[in-house]
């Protein structure tokens, strides 16, 4: 492990790009583009409902301690080690179903450099997944400090100046009076709840708004942390809702909805600016940036969920073999397995009719997987409020016993929402028929959530591991 005096440099700016860039993704913006003016409905209300409650609930848990911090820690001290390890595996094992998706967003990216027919090739798609994670796996094994820097240089270059062009080249095509692809009318932008298609874009929401809370595992690496943490994440929070809002809102506006592409929507955007005013000559650049900037976001939620994972095998939910560090304190075997399950994971796209099909499954089982975690995270802040009740901290949510209670069930009801519509495909993509996807989808998930039980059954024949000292028990 790494001490303080080595990463210096993860200051509060460097927590907020490390959010930010893992979150503030520029490949979701398609996704929720295809929702039009509603978008603007649908971020408040996800916003209310789960990105708020989730990112309070993360800056009051992360003050509770300067040594240790994260969801395993937290969960560890509310409900004990077996259900931390559960909420822990959760958050862990949605990044291996969720690393395909912003690979495959990269990989249609980089066609735009060679040809963007290539977009919707699967296997060239699947191969430009499998060589680029192991790089970027290879990349981490050299540690959090190396790691930190290059994913706050990928955020500012790769994802802020590309997500402030894309808002900037919308206003500019309104003033310029070009066609808009959406209304802005009040029905239009409050749409009808009853529905089905309208609840099923909080999944492409909800799943841009996964992970506020990971950086806190990072908690010995930061100064003050008791202070950073909640202050970096009210940042973050802004300028996620922010930009993401009014990014996807620039993509509806000048992309038609049936030519939005999910993997490849971006770049469509600004292939479709810049052809217009004859200044295709800047597309390498953008493209360029863009990709580095989603190398900076898989940087920051390879090593995170990896280090959180780290706990549960000192602890010996996991043999022995993952527990080992490398000389740069990184957890090298458990990156490496994730390399390898990723390529497993990664042929789902081999499993469906279309790209787009394929990534919506993988956005949605994601989606479905780390919700469930978020509700056991939930249910723990609100236990440990009665816990450490006379704890003195340096943030908590305002009101007290009912403000942490509101905010929790807030976020509790953007959890139950999301799980249920998570099992409805939308009716725009391809995914080769309503049993066909329910069936994928639903193997999926008990393939991904089935090994827990032999975590379990190992962690119990084994009987042993660390204790987990450092946890306070009042």
């Amino acid at each position: 492990m790494h001490n303080k005096t080595n990463i210096a440099g993860i200051t509060t700016f460097a927590l907020v790009m490390l959010i930010t860039g893992a979150i503030d993704s520029i490949r979701n913006l398609p996704a929720t583009a295809l929702f039009g003016s509603s978008l603007i409905f649908f971020f408040a209300f996800s916003a209310v409902i789960f990105l708020i409650p989730a990112a309070l609930v993360s800056a009051e848990l992360s003050s509770h301690s300067t040594e240790k911090s994260g969801v395993f820690h937290w969960i560890h001290m509310a409900f004990g080690e077996k259900i931390a390890f559960l909420a822990l595996w959760l958050q862990w094992i949605n990044t291996m179903v969720w690393f395909p998706t912003i690979l495959s967003f990269i990989a249609g990216t980089a066609t735009y450099i060679i040809n963007p027919e290539l977009a919707q090739n699967k296997a060239f798609i699947v191969s430009v997944i499998l060589s680029t994670f192991w790089i970027l796996t290879l990349i981490n094994l050299k540690g959090l400090h190396f790691s930190a820097k290059f994913s706050s240089f990928c955020a500012i270059i790769g994802m802020i100046i590309p997500l402030l062009l894309i808002i900037a080249l919308a206003v500019l095509w309104v003033i310029l009076g070009k066609p808009l692809q959406i209304s802005f009318e009040t029905s239009d932008i409050f749409p009808t709840l009853k529905h089905t298609e309208n609840w099923i874009s909080l999944t492409a929401i909800m799943a841009g708004f996964l992970g506020i809370e990971l950086a806190t595992v990072h908690i010995n690496e930061v100064a003050n942390p008791q202070k950073a943490f909640p202050k970096a994440l009210f940042i973050s929070t802004i300028l996620i809702l922010v930009t993401m809002t009014l990014g996807s809102l620039a993509i509806a506006i000048v992309l038609p909805k049936d030519e939005i592409n999910l993997v490849n929507g971006v770049m469509q955007f600004f292939m479709n600016f810049f052809n217009n005013y004859h200044m295709s000559w800047i597309m390498p650049i953008i493209t360029a940036m863009i990709l580095l900037g989603s190398l900076g976001g898989i940087t920051s939620w390879l090593i995170s969920p990896a280090k959180g994972l780290l706990h549960a095998a000192e602890l010996g939910f996991l043999p022995p073999v993952f527990s080992q560090k490398n000389e740069r304190g990184v957890p090298a075997n458990l990156l490496i397995t994730q390399a390898i399950l990723v390529s497993v994971i990664c042929l789902a796209f081999l499993f469906m009719p279309s790209v787009n099909g394929s990534y919506w499954l993988l956005t949605a089982l994601s989606t479905q997987l780390y919700m469930l975690m978020y509700v056991i995270m939930f249910a723990a802040a609100v236990m440990l409020k009665y816990k450490f009740v006379k704890q003195a901290q340096a943030f908590t949510i305002p009101g007290g016993k009912l403000g942490m209670w509101i905010t929790s069930l807030l976020g509790l009801c953007g959890c139950a929402i999301t799980l249920f519509v998570g099992f409805i495909p939308p009716s725009s993509i391809d995914v080769g028929g309503f049993f066909h996807y329910r069936v994928v989808f639903c193997s999926g998930l008990i393939a991904m959530v089935l090994p827990i039980v032999f975590f379990y059954f190992y962690k119990c024949r084994v009987g042993k591991g660390a204790l987990f000292s450092s946890v306070p028990t009042n």
